[in-house]
C-alpha cells in the first residue's frame, strides 16, 4: 500500500486536512479500487481492528459504504443505531461513546446532527474518529469521493471549473466539497435560488449565481444537490414543481451547451426535481462511479488512520 502518513489522527472535516493528505488518500484509494474489482475482494489489512459505526441520524448509502469498506479490510464491525439505544433514555454522547470504547473499539465512524460533535469527541477519547456527517456542517468522505471521481474524468483539477447546484444552505456536502476542491486548485461556484445560497458564501472565496443555464455553460462539472426538505423549518421555495421548472437540470438544458460536462449527484436523487431521469441516467452522469469510488475512498481513510495507531499488519 501507499507509503506516507496523514497529518492528523482523525478525519473531522476537510477543513482540518491539507492537499498532501488528500492526494495520499487518493493514491491509496486507487490501489484499493484495484482490490475491490478483483474476484476476491478482501485484504487482511485491518483484521485486528474493531470499528464502531455510530449513526445518530438516518443513513443508507454512507452507512452501507463504510460497512462494506470495513469488511473489505477484514475489520471487526460494531453497528450502533441511536433509535434503539440508551440515547433515547437520556444518555449523553460522551457516555455512549465511552461505553462503546470500553469494549476495546479502535476507531469510531460517526454521523451526528450536531455540528462539531466529532471535534468535541476528539478532545475526550483516544480512538480515531471519522466524520460521516455532522449536521449541516461537513461530510468529508463524500467530498473526497466526489473530487476523486472528478479527477478520474478530468485529470488534475487545478483550474477546472466546478459548479455546485441546489440546496447549498442545508448541505454538508457543499461545504466539504468547497474546501476540498479549493485545496486541489479548482475554481468553485454555487448556483441555486437566492434563499438556498448562504449569505457567507463569498467569504469562502466562492462565486454564486442564480442562473442555471449560464452556470452550466461555465462549468466543467455540475455537482447537483437535492432539496433537503427535512432540514427546512420554513418554506425556502414556493414548491418543488416551481423549483424543478427554474432550477432543475434536464436534458433540454444540456443539449443547449456547446460542450460536454460531467454530471454528479451525492444521492439520494429526487428525480424530476433537481435532476431529470434522462440526465441522471445519461452518458454525462458518473453517479454510479461515485458510489463505487465511495467504498475505495473509505477503505483508504480507514487504512491510513489505522496505520497512525500501529494496529495494522
Amino acid at each position: 500500500m501507499s507509503e506516507g502518513k496523514l497529518s492528523t489522527k482523525h478525519l473531522l472535516g476537510i477543513k482540518y486536512i491539507n492537499s498532501d493528505d488528500i492526494n495520499l488518500i487518493f493514491s491509496t484509494a486507487e490501489q484499493f479500487k484495484d482490490v475491490i474489482n478483483r474476484p476476491i475482494k478482501k485484504v487482511p489489512s485491518l483484521r485486528d481492528v474493531t470499528i464502531a459505526n455510530l449513526f445518530f441520524e438516518n443513513s443508507t448509502r454512507t452507512k452501507l459504504s463504510f460497512e462494506l469498506a470495513e469488511k473489505r479490510l477484514s475489520a471487526d464491525v460494531v453497528n450502533f443505531s441511536s433509535s434503539t439505544s440508551s440515547v433515547k433514555k437520556g444518555e449523553t454522547l460522551l457516555d455512549t461513546v465511552n461505553n462503546i470504547l470500553s469494549m476495546k473499539v479502535d476507531m469510531v465512524v460517526m454521523r451526528h446532527p450536531a455540528p462539531g460533535a466529532h471535534y468535541f469527541l476528539s478532545n475526550h477519547i483516544d480512538a480515531n474518529i471519522i466524520n460521516a456527517g455532522d449536521g449541516t456542517h461537513e461530510h468529508p468522505t463524500q467530498a473526497l469521493l466526489d473530487a476523486f471521481s472528478m479527477r478520474e474524468q478530468l485529470g488534475n483539477l487545478r483550474g477546472k471549473k466546478i459548479c455546485i447546484f441546489g440546496d447549498v444552505l442545508h448541505s454538508r456536502v457543499a461545504l466539504s466539497n468547497i474546501y476540498c476542491l479549493q485545496k486541489l486548485g479548482a475554481k468553485v461556484r454555487v448556483c441555486g435560488p437566492p434563499t438556498l445560497i448562504p449569505k457567507y458564501i463569498g467569504k469562502l472565496g466562492v462565486e454564486s449565481s442564480y442562473n442555471v443555464e449560464e452556470s452550466l455553460q461555465w462549468c466543467d462539472v455540475a455537482n447537483i444537490l437535492r432539496i433537503q426538505l427535512e432540514r427546512q423549518d420554513i418554506k425556502y421555495i414556493p414548491s418543488l414543481r416551481e423549483y424543478a421548472m427554474y432550477y432543475g437540470i434536464n436534458k433540454k438544458l444540456l443539449d443547449k451547451l456547446d460542450k460536454k460536462i460531467v454530471i454528479m449527484h451525492p444521492g439520494p436523487i429526487n428525480r424530476g426535481v433537481e435532476i431529470s431521469s434522462d440526465v441522471a441516467d445519461s452518458e454525462h452522469s458518473i453517479i454510479l462511479q461515485q458510489v463505487e469510488n465511495g467504498v475505495a475512498i473509505r477503505m483508504a481513510v480507514l487504512f491510513l488512520l489505522a496505520s497512525q495507531r500501529s494496529i495494522i499488519h
